[in-house]
């Protein structure tokens, strides 16, 4: 059935209404990293891309609605709920819309994790570093994929890069014993990005944990435990990340300030949490800053 053109507005003007402009709330409590005041919530960048790890449709319905126009207004929601700090994923248009909007007067800051293209082009490191990011991060699935395959050098390599760029430098994975290994050998990094869940596990390997092969992507309930245990043990700071299970914590009642109460105790007072939002039905980026700021307060 065609929509009349009213109530096509309507419907548009409703899927808008989460990102509506509010007061500026207070900055929420933060953490250095490096010489950067940090948020303890970090706004994510994975759904704008339609990163679910979910059904295809899923995906498809978030790269839908997040157009340029829906991206800049979750990140000035995010601002003005409190949050200082964005974490994005390497894409020339994405390091040009934080150009944009810092130069329309905002003051949040970003850092870079070095997805597409910049995974296998260190050459861009130095390119990446002179928009103004705070950091650059090696990025999680291909740290996960290095070391596996014993490439641990080209890891090395490229944290070495940032290094030289200037900027801060993080590597992320989803596996805990890689962050221990790096920090066991003193790798020069500012900081981790640590995965909640593995996703990089494949079946194989999920089957020897669970006795089962895995459909799609698995998320299992005593991952978060076993990477808090070395986001503890690890002197730098971390930024934890996955804590909702990609969302799936909020199907329960309850279960998203759990989620957020469980990591706040099991990670350091130094250390801080990257979530992604879809605020197409509810203004989840007030939600989640208002969850994080309770828990903190209390």
């Amino acid at each position: 059935m065609t929509i009349p053109v009213s109530r096509r507005a309507l419907f548009q003007a409703a899927a808008a209404a989460p990102l509506a402009a509010a007061s500026q709330a207070p900055l929420l409590p933060t953490v250095p990293l490096g010489k950067y005041p940090v948020s303890r919530l970090i706004i994510g960048s994975n759904p704008f891309s339609g990163y679910a790890y979910s059904l295809p449709s899923l995906a498809q319905h978030m790269r839908d609605w997040f157009t340029p126009e829906n991206v800049e207004a979750t990140l000035r929601s995010a601002e003005r709920n409190g949050i200082n700090t964005h974490q994005l994923s390497y894409l020339p248009e994405a390091i040009e819309q934080m150009a944009q909007l810092r130069e329309s007067g905002s003051k949040l800051q970003y850092l870079v994790l070095s997805g597409g293209k910049m995974r296998d082009e260190p050459a861009l490191i130095g390119e990446v570093a002179k928009r103004g990011p705070m950091a650059i991060v090696h990025h999680g699935g291909a740290t996960d994929q290095r070391f596996k395959a014993g490439e641990h050098a080209k890891v090395k390599e490229f944290l070495a890069r940032v290094r030289d760029s200037g900027v801060l430098v993080g590597m992320s994975s989803h596996l805990p014993e890689n962050i221990a290994y790096a920090e066991e050998h003193g790798w020069d990094v500012d900081f981790y990005m640590a995965s909640f869940h593995q996703l990089t596990r494949n079946a194989e390997e999920t089957r020897k944990l669970t006795g089962e092969m895995g459909i799609g992507t698995s998320f299992l309930e005593g991952d978060p435990a076993r990477m808090c245990k070395v986001i503890r043990a690890v002197k730098r700071p971390c930024l934890a990340f996955k804590i909702l299970a990609a969302g799936r914590v909020a199907e329960k009642r309850g279960g998203l300030e759990e989620a957020f109460r469980f990591a706040f105790e099991n990670i350091k007072p130094t250390d801080a949490v990257i979530v992604g939002v879809y605020p197409r039905f509810k203004d989840e980026v007030a939600e989640n800053a208002a969850i994080v700021r309770r828990l903190l307060a209390s």
